[in-house]
C-alpha cells in the first residue's frame, strides 16, 4: 500500500454489515485503508420495507446499557395507503408472525443471524413460510404501543440477538472522513 493511500475510518455498525471496497483491515475499530480515490457505485444488501422509500420518524437509538431506555430500530412514515403494503427487504423463512401486548408482530429471519422485524401488522404468513426480497408479507394496521404517535411502521433488526441501525442495510454510509482530534483544523 502506498503512503498516498487514503485512510477512511467506517463506523463500526456499517463495518460489520455491509460489504466494503476495503483492502485492509486490522481489526473492528481500526482505520479501514481504500484503495484509489473513486467510489463504488452503493448497491444496498436488502430493499426499503415500504414503497416508495419513506421517510424516518425517529431514527435509531441505542441505549448505552442493553437494558436501558432507547429506541431499537426505526419509525418509517408510510408515502401511500391505506393499504400499506409492507415488503420484505430480504429473502427469509418468518420466524414469528403474532400479537405482542397489542400490536400484530412479523420477523423474518433472513439467515447470517439476521432478523427483521416489523410492527404494527396484519398477515396471513405463519412460522416456517419462506418469503422473497420484496414479497408483500403484511400491511400496515392502526398504531399500537408507544412507537408511533401517527401511522407509522416500527422497523427493527438484530444481528446475533442485538438490535442494530435498519438503515446501515438500505443506505449508502459514503465516505468517513477524519477529522483532528481537537476539532481544529489543520495548521
Amino acid at each position: 500500500m502506498s503512503p498516498d493511500t487514503p485512510v477512511v475510518a467506517a463506523p463500526a455498525a456499517v463495518r460489520e454489515h455491509t460489504a466494503t471496497s476495503a483492502t485492509e483491515t486490522t481489526s473492528s475499530s481500526a482505520p479501514v485503508r481504500v484503495a484509489g480515490a473513486g467510489h463504488q457505485p452503493f448497491v444496498p444488501q436488502w430493499s426499503w420495507p415500504l414503497e416508495p422509500t419513506p421517510e424516518v420518524m425517529r431514527p435509531f437509538d441505542r441505549p448505552a446499557q442493553r437494558w436501558e431506555r432507547g429506541h431499537r430500530g426505526v419509525d418509517l412514515v408510510p408515502g401511500v395507503g391505506p393499504p400499506v403494503p409492507v415488503l420484505s427487504p430480504d429473502d427469509g423463512v418468518v420466524s414469528f408472525a403474532g400479537t405482542v401486548v397489542d400490536r400484530g408482530v412479523l420477523s423474518i429471519d433472513h439467515g447470517d443471524g439476521r432478523i427483521s422485524s416489523f410492527e404494527p401488522v396484519a398477515t396471513s404468513l405463519v412460522r416456517g413460510d419462506r418469503v422473497s426480497r420484496g414479497q408483500e408479507v403484511a400491511e400496515l394496521t392502526a398504531p399500537g404501543g408507544t412507537h408511533c404517535s401517527g401511522r407509522c411502521l416500527h422497523w427493527g433488526v438484530r444481528v446475533h440477538g442485538e438490535y442494530v441501525d435498519p438503515l446501515v442495510f438500505v443506505l449508502d454510509p459514503g465516505p468517513s472522513v477524519l477529522l483532528p482530534l481537537d476539532g481544529g483544523a489543520e495548521k
